[in-house]
Order: C-alpha cells, then structure tokens, then sequence
C-alpha cells in the first residue's frame, strides 16, 4: 500500500542511500517524458526536504531542458533485494553548472569524476512509499568503468566538444542551457 510523507525522515534516508541506481523523471509541458537511470556515488541527502544529485556527461541531456520549460522532478528508487520497497520524491529542481557560484560547494559533496556537466538541487515537497512486490531480484549489482574511461580517453576539451555537438538541446530540440547561461 503507498503512504506518502511531507519529507525524507531517517527510514527514508537509509533506503535511499542503500540503492545502487535511482531513476529521475522529467517533462516540458510538450513532447517526450524523460526517464533516466543514475548510479555512480552522485545523490546525497541534505536535509529532510533537499536532495542533489550530480549529473556526468551522457548521450542527451534531457533533464536540464526540462526543468527549463517546466520546473518539476521525480526522482524513483526501487529495492530489488530481500526487502522489497519503491520509493519516489515528488518536487521542483534548479540546475547548477560548473559556472554558477555555488557549483564548487555542491560538488566537493561527491567524489572526483570527469566530465561532470550538472549538479540538480532538488526540493522534495512529497515522497511515497509502495510495495515494489513486483519488482525482481538482482543479484550483484556493481558500478561500470566505462563512462569513467571515455571521459578520461577525451579530456576535458573533448568532453566540452561532445557537450556542444549532442547536449546543447533535448530531443526534442529544447535548449539545454550546458554551454551558455540560461
């Protein structure tokens, strides 16, 4: 049965940081639905109602022009261990790119990575609880080098190449805001 809650309390917390991958919904008020998976050590809990998570180079960048358009999140993590539980944060995020101010302070929260092109400062105004009964049992998740490889083999000068050639819009040709201001 879902229950929802007004913020992330300690149970929550705990479940969140127990997940190897979360999910992050977005839309503009037009066009596709954006659902993403995210793994790597990019999400911390700031509080019962802020969660950031850092955003590191990918094929699109779908999320920074939606919440262009329209400021809404979603964020899913699901358990596909013993206990099984689906959790989502219901809320508004703001995009920081490594030109804005506070861009160092958010990401000195996580470990070094090449190529991180976003941090996302979400405000959790929900999060619920459901059953995640359906959900299947994965055994030995574990992280991938490979992203951590193809930025290292471009560099920083590559990666701002790829940024400018295949993420300045969604797929549906919305601004991405990566290179200029918004």
């Amino acid at each position: 049965m879902a229950e929802q809650f007004p913020s992330i309390d300690n149970r929550l917390q705990a479940f969140i940081e127990a997940q190897p991958i979360f999910f992050v919904g977005t839309a503009a008020q037009d066009g596709r639905v954006n659902v993403s998976p995210k793994g790597m050590d990019s999400l911390r809990v700031l509080g019962p109602n802020r969660l950031v998570w850092r955003n590191v180079t990918g094929s699109g960048n779908e999320t920074a022009g939606h919440l262009l358009q329209v400021n809404r999140m979603t964020l899913m993590w699901c358990s596909f261990t013993l206990k099984p539980m689906i959790l989502r944060a219901y809320g508004s995020a703001r995009t920081i790119h490594p030109r804005d101010a506070d861009w160092n302070d958010l990401n000195a929260l996580f470990p070094a990575v090449e190529g991180a092109r976003q941090i996302y400062d979400m405000s959790v105004e929900m999060a619920q609880t459901s059953c995640g009964y359906a959900v299947p049992f994965l055994d030995n998740p574990r992280p991938r080098d490979t992203l951590a490889k193809w930025t290292a083999d471009r560099g920083e000068d590559g990666i701002h190449s790829f940024w400018a050639d295949r993420n300045q819009t969604t797929i549906d040709g919305l601004p991405t805001g990566i290179l200029t201001p918004e």
